[in-house]
């Protein structure tokens, strides 16, 4: 890995998109012991750098059910998940820009449930159950959907999904180009 701005060890590199570990459903944690831990720091030097509020494991071509948000303005107040799965969610709905590392460029509106109550073992491996609303929920059901496989275009009509893709692509081609 090369190292970050500060010195640090950065971050393996995001997988690209059409790369099928994206469309993988990550394999469950067993326990957060040691090795999840430096995944987590390891997606959280990621998260900051890109910077984004969210990450899942799979991004980085990690096939785990881990994931890292921070909604706060600060930046110093991550939220460690693994094994996050959805409980319950509102009916009432937030529209929200979203993007990801795996489609550099390329954003566009979805709707998500406005909160989301998630359970997860936190960054102790003690089971807990929590409400998230607003971005901090978005952004965590965005992680959840990594995990199983599924980019934010997948929440796009058809239509809107292809515009993207066609766009993805022409850059592609751009930089394959000399």
């Amino acid at each position: 890995m090369a190292p970050a701005q500060d010195g640090s060890v950065g971050h393996r590199p995001y997988v690209m998109y059409p790369d099928p570990r994206l469309r993988a459903v990550a394999e469950p944690v067993e326990a957060v012991t040691d090795e999840v831990h430096a995944i987590w720091d390891e997606m959280m030097r990621a998260m900051y750098l890109m910077p984004g509020i969210g990450l899942a494991a799979p991004q980085l071509g990690i096939g785990l059910r881990l994931a890292v948000v921070d909604c706060s303005d600060a930046k110093n107040q991550p939220v460690r998940f693994a094994n996050p799965e959805i409980v319950s969610v509102s009916e009432k709905t937030l529209a929200n820009q979203e993007g990801s590392p795996n489609l550099p460029g390329l954003f566009d509106k979805v709707v998500r449930p406005a909160e989301a109550e998630i359970r997860y073992l936190d960054h102790n491996g003690t089971e807990v159950t929590r409400a998230f609303e607003g971005i901090w929920a978005i952004s965590i059901q965005h992680q959840i959907d990594h995990l199983d496989g599924k980019l934010f275009i997948d929440r796009l009509s058809p239509m809107r999904r292809q515009r993207l893709l066609g766009k993805h692509r022409k850059a592609t081609r751009k930089k394959a180009r000399p």
